[in-house]
């Protein structure tokens, strides 16, 4: 069933050595459009949805660039605004092995952080949608864009849309102190929490008893703070990615989710060798997002999610490029890889 989804928040240019060359040796970039949100919003345009990305980019050719990229997978552009001076770019380096991968931010003073309420109607953007998705990100860039996220939740509650949130602490960005103090309050507008057990500690307070750091990701683990969260911002749905981490280029993949009944494990990905895990989270918030529009149980939504994201870390660039076919073949248990002739 097609829907019309829309998200909001920043996309930049990453720039990245060839392969696993390091910033230091490389002679030249790449260009590759991304960011959480349009992130997902590429994801849900693959499964047929109707995504509508909004955010505000320059009018010049560097702006367009990103805006073509988008168009090029069939998100929907109409609402973003055009104006202010830059796009923001990030460096990345991609590690491997026991060499963890880089990432450089160069985003301060873009067009999305210094947008005002007037570049937007949000009550317009939120007409006939029945999902809008944000991210910690986009409240981290800039107080402006903190109060455009709060705005756009509003109109997003006034017209009867379902809300997620991906969490996404990024320390580059602020404190855990301010982005508690932002993120918060703006808890009450969300019917999905997606984070795992840092975001929800740094951006809400809560903490798991889980050790991450040595690859024990238990979910038992995370039933005391999943109930914890419910109880307190009235969540529909929580849910986590459980990550293990055991080089830059193997990780261990399976997420939970809890709807105040039942908790619900995925079935567990080995991912091995990683091509390109940037967009990963966004991935699965983005299969997350669809599985709940279309499927008939937690369970399968999950499922769907985490075949997604495991796809996605096999692909280079920030967007997840499969489309719901491919995703359900995984999730049926179709993982050997072989040539599809």
């Amino acid at each position: 069933m097609r829907s019309k989804i829309v998200t909001f928040g920043e996309i930049m240019l990453r720039l990245s050595p060839e392969a696993n060359d390091r910033f230091i040796q490389t002679d030249t970039f790449r260009i590759i459009p991304g960011g959480g949100e349009a992130n997902v919003a590429v994801s849900l345009a693959n499964y047929g949805h109707d995504a509508y990305f909004v955010s505000k980019l320059p009018a010049h050719e560097i702006g367009q660039i990103a805006v073509n990229a988008l168009r090029r997978y069939g998100v929907h552009t109409d609402f973003i605004a055009r104006g202010g001076d830059r796009v923001g770019l990030y460096y990345a380096e991609t590690g491997a092995s026991m060499r963890p991968s880089k990432v450089i931010y160069d985003r301060a003073h873009s067009a999305i952080a210094e947008a005002d309420p007037e570049d937007f109607d949000f009550d317009k953007i939120m007409e006939g949608a029945r999902w809008f998705h944000w991210s910690g990100i986009t409240p981290a860039i800039s107080d402006k864009a903190a109060e455009l996220t709060r705005l756009a939740c509003e109109a997003a509650k006034r017209h009867g849309v379902t809300v997620s949130v991906d969490l996404n602490f990024r320390k580059k960005l602020w404190t855990s102190e301010k982005a508690i103090s932002i993120m918060r309050p703006l808890m009450k507008y969300v019917d999905v929490c997606i984070g795992n057990e840092e975001d929800a500690q740094l951006c809400l307070g809560f903490k798991p008893e889980a050790d991450v750091e040595g690859g024990k990701t238990d979910a038992e683990g995370y039933y005391g703070i999943f109930k914890g969260m419910m109880q307190e911002f009235g969540f529909k749905y929580v849910v986590s990615t459980l990550r293990e981490s055991l080089s830059a280029t193997h990780n261990g993949w399976k997420a939970l989710i809890y709807n105040g009944k039942e908790f619900y494990q995925s079935k567990h990905y080995d991912i091995n060798p990683i091509i390109d895990r940037v967009g990963g989270g966004d991935s699965f918030a983005g299969g997350l997002i669809h599985g709940l529009l279309t499927k008939e149980t937690q369970g399968e939504a999950l499922e769907f999610a985490v075949a997604a994201s495991a796809l996605k870390h096999t692909i280079p660039g920030d967007f997840n490029l499969v489309s719901a076919a491919e995703v359900e073949s995984l999730a049926g248990g179709n993982a050997n890889g072989r040539v599809q002739r």
